[in-house]
């Protein structure tokens, strides 16, 4: 039987990772203009900083986590996601120590237990920002500028920005009290996700799709009517400066976010022709983390990006430009004298930069030219046992089909002088 890639995973060929590499650029490039510097994590950590850091009650930590003992014994846990790590990161290297906003932004592989399905895979991989060291409300509006301004840039218009705020560690108690009392005679007509919720995180409750809509309906008591007097300001604020740049939103009481780190704004970015899967980025404010996990009380915001479900919206909606693929010199050889010659101009034109190809499987002049054609090659350079003789070789432009004798010592400057892409 033949061993297969792991069910939710992928390979991806040369043809499919150019695609990558082209959303790959635009990513750095927004991410180059917004100030923020590339972090690279650890693709496990100790399971106990998901557990601080995400919530024990989570979904995420409950049932989708990949977790093993190592040899030493300790558990160690594949990332979920990538806050958590950057966040241990920064207070590893005593970033704090540092007054000054942290801008930092990730591309690599996360894991999750989930049922496989288009777009989403138990190994996934994630773009993703984290703004760290600032509570004021303009940096939450310039992460979702920065999305907004990637998806744009990417040719997706049509985007809906879901806003909330899930408040903080003074109002958010008196707020789940209020959904656990307003709850405590109808459990009955709660499916048995929400109740367990109830129990663990109400306000996870808010975000069930099976019986959010019905609970609006039942009048459940909203957060934004319970914020603090500074919640309440502060999420005034990032609408204020959301509209003074021309984002517009739709407020939204029921978005929590999957994860309990959250205070203050909650966000989700839908694309609207995706229908009811239309989620493209999602993130919040986390000003509780940092101390969750043992650091001083550092405010930070951050959203992450699915990038395999954002490739496959480009295709979906014809938004991916076609790769742009090098057109190689190649150097046909006929005879073992005039390989070993080709053998050394190809590393020759290579060190000059140019990208050069031989025939290595043996073909005749005939199947040579056939390669150089299918590799779409725009020179070929043709050396047999005459050429050789004669110090020169024939190079003929693929395009025109003009063929001039150049000297065997002057290939590569003509090449550099002729030669485009």
């Amino acid at each position: 039987m033949a061993i297969t890639a792991p069910r939710g995973t992928q390979d991806f060929l040369p043809e499919q990772t150019a695609e990558w590499q082209l959303l790959e650029a635009k990513i750095r490039q927004i991410c180059s203009l917004y100030g923020f510097g590339e972090i690279r994590t650890p693709m496990f950590e100790s399971t106990e900083l998901f557990l601080r850091g995400i919530g024990e009650t989570t979904d995420v930590v409950t049932k989708e986590m990949y977790t093993f003992e190592d040899r030493g014994g300790r558990s160690m846990t594949l990332r979920p996601e990538n806050t958590a790590s950057v966040v241990r990161a920064f207070l590893e290297h005593k970033l704090y120590g540092d007054p000054q906003v942290h801008k930092f932004y990730y591309m690599g592989p996360m894991f999750r237990h989930d049922r496989p399905q288009a777009g989403r895979y138990r190994q996934f991989t994630q773009f993703g920002v984290e703004e760290i060291g600032s509570k004021d409300p303009a940096v939450d509006a310039e992460i979702i500028a920065m999305a907004f301004q990637l998806f744009r840039e990417l040719g997706l218009n049509d985007l809906v920005l879901h806003l909330n705020s899930v408040g903080c560690p003074k109002c958010r108690p008196v707020y789940r009290q209020k959904l656990l009392d307003f709850f405590a005679d109808k459990r009955d007509q709660l499916c048995d996700d929400c109740n367990e919720r109830l129990e663990k995180n109400p306000l996870r409750v808010l975000d069930c799709k099976e019986d959010g809509e019905k609970m609006m309906q039942m009048g459940v008591p909203l957060i934004t009517d319970n914020l603090c007097d500074d919640c309440k300001e502060h999420f005034h604020k990032v609408q204020e400066y959301l509209t003074a740049i021309g984002i517009p939103f739709t407020l939204d009481p029921r978005l929590v976010r999957g994860l309990d780190y959250y205070t203050n704004t909650a966000f989700e970015i839908m694309y609207a022709p995706l229908g009811a899967q239309s989620t493209v980025c999602g993130g919040g404010r986390y000003d509780g983390l940092i101390e969750e996990v043992g650091g001083p009380s550092t405010p930070g915001i951050g959203f992450a990006i699915g990038m395999e479900r954002l490739l496959l919206t480009l295709k979906e909606q014809g938004l991916l430009p076609p790769v742009e693929k090098k057109q190689p010199v190649f150097i046909v050889a006929l005879g073992d004298a005039a390989k070993t010659k080709a053998f050394e101009l190809q590393q020759q034109l290579r060190e000059k930069g140019l990208y050069a190809e031989i025939d290595l499987l043996g073909r005749s002049m005939k199947g040579q030219m056939k390669s150089a054609n299918k590799l779409h090659a725009d020179y070929t350079v043709i050396i047999g046992e005459d050429e050789l003789a004669a110090g020169e070789a024939q190079v003929r432009n693929m395009a025109s089909k003009e063929q001039v004798s150049v000297p065997l010592d002057g290939i590569v400057a003509y090449m550099e002088t002729h030669k485009k892409g």
